[in-house]
């Protein structure tokens, strides 16, 4: 992962609020780097070794419901860039356009086979794809839709500084957040103006602490959160 000089990132992020994060992580190119080598070579092996279970997932969800195997939603990534997500599809085909954008655990539109993917957090595995591309990283911000990254406040657009991440120690704060979701009248709204904002604070806080190592560290921390850790 490179990091751009100041004068060529696009000029929607050369904000104020965006400089203090960049000047963190351009003091830390060396990491940066190892991040991307780290994000190459295990993302690598685990398609190799988790084959066996794409073929798997795609056989299930073919003999479930018409449609394709992966969901291939726009996402923003670094520098605003936008690509498509690789996940598993777990819900009717075109979900998206009958409903929200935001998915809660009794959603309608969640197919019989794809509750049992996303119980199991198997949906995520698809996105190896994108981190071997370049597109997303083990770890960094969870990328969003573009409707959400045209809300950001200036000093939110600090995040798109890295490229998104599958996990993050937000993600993990906020596992069970579908829980909140579940109970809102206008799940948008909700996200939007109460869930957004709070993760971002993590997201923040993390690029402030940004070390390679901790971003390791990191990853075994969602392990125990999907185990069922708890973290407070």
């Amino acid at each position: 992962m490179i990091l751009r000089k100041w004068e060529e990132l696009p000029k929607f992020m050369r904000r104020e609020e965006v400089r203090e994060y960049y000047d963190i992580l351009n003091r830390k190119r060396f990491s940066l780097k190892c991040k991307r080598v780290f994000d190459i070579i295990l993302s690598a092996i685990m398609l190799v070794i988790l084959s066996p279970v794409f073929v798997i997932l795609a056989v299930a969800i073919k003999l479930d419901s018409p449609g394709p195997v992966f969901y291939k939603q726009e996402r923003v990534t670094q520098y605003g860039k936008k690509f498509r997500i690789y996940k598993f599809r777990t819900m009717v085909n075109n979900a998206d356009k009958i409903g929200s954008q935001v998915t809660v655990s009794n959603d309608s539109r969640i197919t019989k086979v794809g509750a049992k993917i996303r119980g199991y957090r198997l949906d995520e595995i698809g996105q190896l794809i994108n981190v071997l591309k370049g597109e997303m990283s083990f770890v960094g911000t969870r990328p969003e839709v573009v409707k959400y990254v045209k809300g950001y406040t200036p000093e939110m657009l600090a995040t798109l500084l890295m490229p998104a991440g599958i996990t993050s120690e937000a993600a993990i704060r906020y596992k069970d957040e579908y829980k909140l979701l579940n109970a809102a009248d206008d799940v948008d709204k909700v996200y939007i103006e109460k869930v957004l904002p709070e993760k971002m604070k993590w997201n923040l806080e993390s690029i402030r602490r940004f070390r390679f190592l901790r971003e390791v560290l990191t990853m075994f921390r969602t392990v125990l959160a999907v185990a069922g850790k708890k973290y407070e």
